[in-house]
């Protein structure tokens, strides 16, 4: 499951296009070291889903629609 910590690849769907972030708190988010903070829309989104889950999110662009492909804890 996605916690904080989180190296997390996704898909995409509407773009058909992969890209990683390492979910981290508030104080580490970093988007140009793609860090996303577990308060943000797509963060608190993926917290707790797993491998195979397809998540939606709501953003200022409108709705995105993510597919979990892999799940690595990071230390």
């Amino acid at each position: 499951k996605i916690n904080i910590g989180c190296k997390v690849k996704l898909l995409d769907v509407e773009f058909d296009e992969e890209m990683e972030y390492f979910i981290v708190g508030s104080t580490e988010a970093n988007s140009l070291q793609n860090k996303i903070s577990n308060e943000s829309p797509v963060g608190h989104a993926l917290i707790g889903r797993k491998v195979g889950d397809v998540v939606d999110v709501e953003t200022q662009a409108g709705m995105l629609q993510y597919k979990v492909l892999d799940i690595k804890r990071v230390d």
